[in-house]
């Protein structure tokens, strides 16, 4: 199993911020959240052993926002300079390519907007420290596939 930041790092390089397609803070944590989501429904493991939190915005990963919260809502850095953690697997990046294909297209807002009306997110209360339940996450998201 990998580390939320790790596949925060796959991400940003799948963006393309010289053509304006950035990711902010707020909008990575949706993605993760969201690519969580999908592989728990498709295999029923978690992509990240990082816990997704319920805070007052929508689903939040705290160790990645902790490490990019200096950027504030401004476009996080792209780091080429660093490797991908080579054990992510084709199945596991299509997952990433398929939801930044899907929901990258979306400003952090709109991301906001939408995990909002989303039951794991609905039904935790919100807070940092609360964790949106694995299990519910992977029910909610059988359902969109």
């Amino acid at each position: 199993m990998h580390k939320a930041i790790e596949i925060a790092q796959v991400f940003l390089r799948l963006s393309h911020p010289e053509c304006g397609d950035i990711i902010s803070n707020l909008k990575l944590q949706r993605l993760l959240y969201y690519a969580q989501g999908f592989h728990l429904a498709i295999y029923g493991t978690p992509l990240f052993e990082d816990l997704v939190e319920a805070w007052n915005y929508g689903p939040v990963v705290p160790s990645v926002y902790q490490i990019y919260r200096g950027h504030g809502t401004g476009a996080l850095p792209v780091d080429n300079s660093t490797e991908v953690h080579c054990s992510i697997s084709e199945d596991q990046l299509a997952i990433i390519e398929e939801v930044y294909d899907v929901y990258g297209q979306y400003s952090g807002l709109k991301l906001m907007h939408l995990t909002q009306h989303e039951e794991p997110w609905k039904s935790t209360p919100t807070g940092r420290g609360n964790v949106i339940d694995t299990a519910k996450m992977e029910q909610f998201f059988r359902t969109r596939l």
